[in-house]
């Protein structure tokens, strides 16, 4: 079995790719080509992080992986290293650099405040407090939660649930792991395009004459949309 290189979270409104600090460059680097590709679609368009801990890495190789996830759609926004090399190379690109923090912290948005039965416990996810707006995408391979509206040209994929507490007018994409037990609930449901693992919906054109909270999900091959009082 081959070794697993490296490791990919969603957080907030991106993602967070820890790396292996001791293989092989090259190696982890094709890995993670590699795990991109296999998903196009679900890292498309991220802001990436990356994690390098306490590995030394040089100019070059930095700036090939940077060129590695341009060429595939994603922007380096951060890079978090202990390693003054790696800070260095850093600042030379003039990438954002943050010293070394728990990878586990960005994830947790709700701290379990007491033990729960293996029937209470839950999935993880990630919650964004305020309206995603035209040209921003959230990614997460569990599931996402906006409190606030998402608008036309923004984007969320992720693999679980989808849940809206405002107006969906943009571009969902639950499942995106080809979970078909995956739903999408909004309070004002009007998609741009609306997916389910493989499925998919548009909403139909012209103003709806009655606005209430629904889900859609996935029922004998389609997506349906069904009211929730």
């Amino acid at each position: 079995m081959q070794e697993e290189l490296i490791a990919i979270k969603g957080v907030n409104d991106g993602l967070l790719i820890s790396l292996s600090t001791t293989e092989n460059w090259q190696s982890v680097t094709d890995q993670l080509a590699a795990r991109i590709d296999e998903q196009a679609e679900f890292y498309a368009g991220a802001n990436i992080t990356v994690e390098l801990g306490e590995r030394p890495v040089p100019k070059y190789e930095l700036s090939s992986l940077r060129a590695l996830l341009e060429r595939r759609g994603l922007k380096l926004s951060l890079v978090r290293s202990e390693s003054d090399t790696t800070q260095k190379s850093a600042e030379s690109l003039e990438v954002p650099i943050e010293n070394h923090v728990d990878v586990a912290a960005p994830q947790q948005t709700v701290r379990e405040t007491a033990p729960v039965t293996s029937e209470e416990r839950g999935t993880h996810g990630v919650l964004f407090r305020r309206t995603l707006r035209s040209g921003r995408t959230i990614h997460n391979d569990g599931h996402v939660i906006v409190f606030g509206d998402v608008n036309p040209g923004a984007k969320v994929i992720a693999g679980g649930d989808i849940v809206v507490w405002g107006k969906l007018r943009g571009y969902v994409h639950a499942g995106a792991n080809g979970n078909e037990s995956a739903i999408v609930c909004a309070l004002e449901m009007s998609p741009s395009q609306l997916r389910i693992a493989d499925f998919v919906v548009r909403s139909p054109a012209g103003k709806r004459k009655k606005i209430m909270p629904e889900v859609a999900l996935v029922r004998d091959n389609q997506i349906i949309v069904e009211a929730r009082d």
